[in-house]
This record gives C-alpha cells, structure tokens and sequence, in this order.
C-alpha cells in the first residue's frame, strides 16, 4: 500500500494512503489526538456526529497547498501528501472544541455523583480537558421517560449525546437489531421498537461503546464506585465469543464483567453475554493480572502493578 506523509501539529508521520487524520495522530500519540465520542473504529459508519474531532486543515497537500477553508472532522477526512493539520497549536480548534462540549452538556444531566459510569466517562474526561468553566444555558432541559429495555441493561435517554455506536454496534454484530433512533431534531431518542426487551447473545456489548452513562449494566448498578475495584485480565474457553474479558472485582466478589479496551478505549474483542452477565465467579476465569490502567485515570487509585525493570545488558568481554 502506498505511505503518505503529513504533518499534525509540527510532527511529521508517515501512514497508509486512505488514512483519516484521526487514525494518524493516534500513530503518534500524546495530546495531539483529537477527542472522539462517536467515532468507533471497528464499528462501520461511526463518526461525524460528534463534531470534537473538528482540525484545522492549513496546507490541503503538497500539489494544492491551499488551506480548507472551514475546520473538518478528522474522523472522516482521509489524510494527503503533504497535508498540514493543526488541532492544539490552533486557537480557533480549541475555542470551538469548547463550544462543542458547552453544546453536548446542554441536555446532559450533571448527575456524575449517582451515574454508575463517572470515573470512565469520556463526557467527564472530554468536559474536563475541553470544556468552559460555566454554561450559558439558560433553559430547562430536555427529559425523556423512562423506558424498561430488559433486565441487564439499563437506559438513562436523558444522559445520551446520540452518538449512535451502540445502534452501530448492534446492526453490525447482533441478529435482529431492535432499537434505533425514534423521531428527528431535539426530540430524537434511543429506543426500542414498541418498547421490545434488548435481549440477543451480544446485546451487553452497547454498554461498553456508550461513551456517557447512557447505557449501563444493570447487574453492576449502585455496586460500586470503579476505583474501589481491582480490575484484572482474565479468560475463559467460550464457544461463542473469545472469551477474553476484564473482570471488575471486590475481594473475591466479581462485580461486573466487560470487554477488554484498547488505548484509544475501544472494544478489542466483543463478548457474548454468557461471559457479560452470567459468569460471575472466579472459578469460571483463568486470572491473567491486573488490567493496565492509565495512571492519570482516577481508576488507577489503589490499583498496583509491578513495574517492568529493564534487566542490565551483560558486557561481552
């Protein structure tokens, strides 16, 4: 495959023609990575919804070296020969990142203190990193009524950002996909077909790519708070899905089982929901270790590893 090369914010990088701007900086690496809360990239179709991912595109490539006149979403936007983007070195990017999050938090309730998802909240996170002090929001906001999708996952309509990856995730890996998008404008929703239970063999996998606590497990829900957990890496022989999960324990108590997360965290592996809601004793796991947790993630108090020493190299005489 032909390598383009470009350059994000001064740093040179060579990647795979096709390539979004996105999946470029995240070859790099750091604080260059644009935020993403709908892009997914096992899931087909994600992204654009979101708009955090917004760039500057000052050079379009080196043959037409003009920039694009309107910030892009680098999710979507497939990287050129000589293409410069700008994402923290450029003011405008990040004034307009924080009127993007000022206008996700619009609707989004600020129930952090009770939502089963704070401590691994990419709204929480993106807030934090991106977002203004105070919101000019005046008005009351949106609510929705509470709608019964099953006994395993809960739906909190009032928390989502319709970002759209668990009906992404449900389309693509699931048999018979029975929720969806209802209505159009501010009154669009999540729901169920005549308010059916979500009940097929991956369906718990929606709560892993929900980047807000607008899908949680039910079987974890008012358990605990994350960072009281030890998270380990484990496994099982599963003839449905691969088996490879992180378990969330307290003592020898699991309390709650998910798919393992890469650093751009998203789903390796989807799980089946044998593995999700029903194994929940530890003779049912073959125990790795402990889940690498970024220090920076309040997930990591308490939660040791052992550090990787580099073993001295012998001299030859």
């Amino acid at each position: 495959m032909n390598k383009v090369k470009l350059t994000i914010d001064n740093i040179e990088v060579e990647v795979d023609e096709g390539t979004t701007i996105l999946n470029a900086a995240r070859q790099i690496g750091g604080n260059i990575v644009p935020p993403a809360m709908c892009y997914y990239s096992s899931l087909k179709g994600s992204g654009g919804k979101c708009r955090t991912c917004l760039v500057k595109v000052a050079a379009g490539s080196s043959k037409d070296p003009r920039p694009m006149p309107k910030l892009v979403a680098s999710c979507s936007t497939p990287v050129q020969e000589g293409m410069i983007v700008e994402n923290t070195v450029n003011p405008e990017v990040l004034d307009t990142r924080k009127s993007i999050v000022e206008f996700l938090l619009i609707n989004h309730p600020l129930d952090c203190p009770v939502c089963d998802q704070a401590g691994e909240c990419d709204l929480q996170n993106l807030s934090y990193e991106h977002g203004l002090e105070q919101t000019r929001f005046e008005f009351e906001k949106r609510t929705f009524d509470v709608i019964d999708i099953g006994d395993k996952i809960k739906l909190h309509m009032n928390r989502c950002i319709m970002c759209y990856r668990c009906v992404y995730t449900a389309n693509q890996i699931t048999d018979g996909r029975v929720h969806g998008v209802m209505n159009r404008g501010d009154h669009s929703e999540i729901s169920t077909y005549i308010e059916q239970a979500i009940d097929n063999d991956f369906s718990g996998n929606v709560i892993d790519v929900c980047p807000v606590g607008a899908l949680t497990d039910r079987t974890f829900r008012f358990k605990s708070r994350v960072w009281f957990t030890n998270p380990q890496n484990a496994h099982r022989d599963c003839p449905t899905c691969c088996g490879k999960v992180v378990l969330w324990l307290s003592g020898d108590d699991i309390l709650r089982v998910n798919a393992r997360k890469n650093h751009d965290n998203e789903v390796e592996e989807f799980i089946c929901n044998t593995c999700r809601f029903d194994k929940k004793s530890l003779s049912d796991w073959e125990i790795e270790g402990p889940t690498d947790i970024d220090r920076h993630s309040v997930i990591s108090q308490n939660h040791y590893e052992l550090p990787v020493i580099d073993q001295p190299k012998k001299l030859t005489p």
